[in-house]
């Protein structure tokens, strides 16, 4: 057959997407891919074909989306990010591409149940928190908008760590997530880039131009493996090119015929080592070389992919900024922006300023971090020996730009020292941020508060020199998987009412106000959460043995351990409730399950003293008959985007109670309060516009501002006057530190206690007396349920502002310049 007659029967007869169309497809999969009789086959070998069934209509469609973005000769959105935290793919896939009821229902006539074999696959371990859910939920959102955007990041061959508590503490454990393989992923053999590090730079003049030659490197084969992203309810299909670090030879068969096997591959080893672990431990130097060596792979790789693409398309590489747009998600990928000018300057041969414009016409870069710990820099040393020929191109931009600012600030040598791209103040070192702003013609906070802080404080400098780069794009999350497919039940009664556009278009919500004072519908909705609460509590008492209530209120904080995210504050109330119930003075308070969920990076010791204090204080709480009934408290292990999947939709109360001005925007805010729980927070990230937008009665605001807390530091801050003021922060205080939920180990948290009345860098003390009160207030009106019900529903269907489809359109329109291209 010829190649225009396959092109003709893939787009003329695509693989049919019925009942009996999918049941022979999968059947077919089962024996020849899986290789497996059928009388004999495990849910894995169904979760398998089923896999490769449906990713066989996605590599149609993807296909054909490719082949129209050619056609159309569209400008393309890259998108380049450390971390993508997709989830398992089946049945986000399923729902997207319509086929759902089709597959469940050809299973069940092969005496297969779709959701029992959907729990087999893993979670996707290529991410951590909040900055890959986003990119994973930008992903979504540009296929199912039709817009012609890819990501690249790197294939992990393991993910952060799977967490267990073991006798209350974090212990890590390898993810080896791709034990079984995969099913969604397509090697490309094919595309294959060379990536050098190490080596000397070599210059000399070309009939007067100066020129850079990188030499005696040592060389990583960058491999690349596809993910197909589809949209929702359209044909549109996009694509995650990961890329997998490949040694240049195998093995040194010298060293081996001597008999020395480890000799023999361990150049082959070291050099896979940069693929294989998300964010290894940077305590070390070797660790920090490492992080550094992962992020330029695959930013080289993926640059090198783009423009070889761009120049196969027959474009000038002069026109890169009308067909090329690159997102820089976090310091991470900032080095992007000296790779562009090092392939542009040394490979294109471009002059200076031409490399220069086109380099920051093609990126942008969001910001997603006020806490300077968490600003990316690298020593000056490591660049220059990891790096050399970059690191001349940063000091040739810097130099520049210095002299930009001194121009524009004449005599300010103030304003030079801060902004330089160099930080001659701590030992030398890359400031990535600084060097993303400058390489950057659009700069972005991920809310309305980030975005002002970062005008203000962190990036005030900059945003005097160049005002017009700066916009705030508030974070969105998908409603196809934090809603639609975490909460179908919502979905569904949603959908009873409203209709079901509202997945593609969340502001359709609104028009669920009305039925919140309608009591047939509170009582639908309040079913459908009770569900929800009794489905967790299967979950929790499976996953940690503790039996919980569904009936009592579930008060959840689910999000990375870190101490301005101020689990302390939570579990400090904790303490106080637990000391009410035992003197008698809660009887009229509700129920209460807390529930905390998160990991803590393995070398962040305070992190993971928090998680082990917070287990202690359980298993105190959790075998006291005094307050049985009462109070609850579970630490769920192992946090990922399946877990989220079932405890945001069961949530009652949403503890968002960050430091004010130190969470960038949050989404974990926006998937609680769209599945119908109740915010209790202060005024910090995404936390402000959600106020704004269910009404200032309907969340529980609390603490101090953003400009407070920078006033109560200035004035010197004094945390031993709350403990000293307040009798029953001191009773609580006290009893942690003097062993009361450690008695194996008194000592175990004296210092922790000390240093929050001595320092309290993240003011727990300061809130905690507004904290309590406004916990107050959610006991009272949770034990009204006729009106908590009506404020939840008012916050699931005021929550359309948040959707990941409006944010994607005010990048695409504010800072990428593309439009959306769909071949329906």
């Amino acid at each position: 057959m010829a190649i225009a007659d396959i092109l003709h029967e893939l787009e003329h007869h695509p693989r049919p997407c019925d009942k009996e169309g999918l049941k022979k497809s999968i059947r077919d999969a089962l024996i020849h891919q899986a290789g497996k009789d059928p009388l004999e086959a495990t849910p894995r070998d169904w979760l398998e074909a089923v896999s490769y069934a449906v990713r066989e209509r996605m590599i149609e469609r993807r296909m054909f989306t490719q082949r129209l973005f050619n056609r159309e000769h569209a400008k393309r959105v890259y998108y380049l990010s450390m971390e993508y935290l997709i989830g398992r793919m089946l049945i986000n896939s399923l729902l997207n591409l319509g086929f759902y009821d089709p597959t469940r229902e050809a299973l069940s006539e092969m005496g297969v149940d779709l959701l029992t074999i959907a729990e087999l696959e893993p979670d996707a371990a290529l991410g951590n928190g909040g900055l890959g859910r986003l990119a994973a939920c930008i992903l979504d959102s540009m296929a199912s908008q039709c817009m012609p955007g890819y990501g690249y990041g790197i294939r992990y061959e393991y993910g952060m760590f799977q967490q267990q508590i073991e006798h209350g503490q974090q212990v890590e454990h390898p993810d080896n997530w791709l034990r079984y393989g995969n099913n969604w992923e397509f090697a490309r053999p094919e595309k294959l880039f060379r990536v050098r590090f190490y080596g000397r730079v070599i210059t000399h003049r070309d009939n007067g131009n100066i020129r850079h030659h990188w030499q005696d490197c040592e060389e990583v084969i960058a491999m690349a493996y596809d993910y197909p992203m589809p949209g929702y309810g359209n044909k549109n299909v996009n694509n995650l090119r990961l890329w997998a670090a490949k040694a240049t030879r195998d093995f040194d068969l010298n060293y081996f015929n001597e008999g020395d096997y480890i000799g023999a591959i361990q150049k082959k080893a070291e050099t896979e080592t940069i693929s294989m672990v998300l964010y290894p431990n940077d305590a070390t130097a070797i660790g920090r070389e490492l992080r550094l060596k992962q992020e330029y792979f695959f930013v080289s790789a993926s640059i090198q992919d783009i423009l070889q693409h761009h120049e196969e398309m027959g474009y000038r590489i002069s026109e890169l900024a009308d067909k090329v747009a690159l997102q820089l998600n976090d310091t991470h990928p900032a080095i992007a922006v000296a790779e562009l000018m090092h392939l542009l300057l040394d490979k294109h041969e471009l002059p200076w300023m031409t490399a220069w414009e086109i380099t920051k016409s093609v990126f942008g870069y969001t910001n997603h971090t006020l806490l300077p710990e968490a600003l990316e820099t690298w020593p000056v040393a490591v660049m220059e020996r990891v790096l050399p020929r970059h690191m001349q191109i940063i000091y040739d931009i810097n130099f520049h730009f210095m002299n930009e600012v001194r121009h524009t600030f004449p005599g300010d040598t103030e304003i030079v020292r801060r902004l330089s791209i160099i930080d001659e103040d701590h030992g030398r070192q890359v400031r990535m941020a600084h060097l993303a702003v400058v390489g950057s013609h659009k700069i972005n906070g991920v809310a309305a508060l980030h975005t002002a802080l970062l005008k203000d404080t962190l990036f005030n400098d900059f945003y005097r020199l160049w005002p017009e780069r700066f916009v705030s794009i508030t974070n969105g999350i998908t409603p196809r998987l934090w809603l639609n497919q975490a909460n179908p039940a919502l979905s569904d009664l949603i959908s009873e009412h409203i209709g079901r556009d509202w997945v593609m278009d969340l502001s359709q919500l609104k028009a669920l106000e009305s039925f919140a004072d309608v009591a047939r519908c509170r009582a639908e909705f309040r079913s459908v959460k009770e569900a929800n609460k009794r489905h967790l509590a299967s979950l929790v008492l499976e996953r940690t043995g503790i039996h919980i209530d569904p009936t009592a209120m579930f008060d959840v904080q689910v999000k990375r351990i870190h101490e301005y995210k101020r689990q302390l504050l939570n579990l400090l109330h904790v303490v106080a409730f637990y000391n009410r119930i035992r003197r008698g003075e809660a009887a009229q308070q509700a129920p209460r399950v807390v529930l905390f969920a998160g990991k803590a990076a393995p070398s962040y010791m305070r992190a993971k003293q928090i998680i082990r204090l917070i287990n202690d204080v359980a298993d105190v709480i959790n075998h006291d008959p005094v307050v049985d009934g009462w109070l609850k408290v579970v630490f769920y292990p192992n946090y990922d985007v399946s877990s989220a999947a079932v405890i945001i939709p069961a949530a009652d109360l949403s503890e968002q109670i960050s430091t004010a001005g130190m969470e960038a925007s949050g989404t974990g805010n926006m998937k609680l309060a769209l599945n119908g729980a109740l915010t209790i927070g202060t005024l910090d990230g995404a936390n402000v516009e959600i106020r704004e937008a269910v009404g200032e009665e309907n969340i529980f605001i609390f603490g101090l501002t953003a400009e407070q807390v920078a006033e109560t530091r200035q004035r010197g801050y004094r945390p031993r006057t709350h403990y000293e003021e307040n009798a029953e922060l001191r009773e609580v205080l006290d009893m942690i530190r003097s062993g009361f939920f450690s008695p194996d180990e008194r000592g175990r948290y004296r210092a922790l206690v000390d240093d929050l009345l001595g320092n309290d860098a993240f003011l727990v003390l300061a809130d905690f007396a507004a904290y309590v009160e406004a916990q107050e207030r959610a006991d009272a009106l949770y034990r009204n349920p006729e009106e908590w019900t009506r404020r939840a529903m008012l916050n699931t269907a005021r929550m359309g502002y948040f959707s990941i489809d409006r944010t994607v359109q005010q990048y695409a329109e504010e800072v990428w310049g593309v439009n959306p291209e769909c071949w329906i």
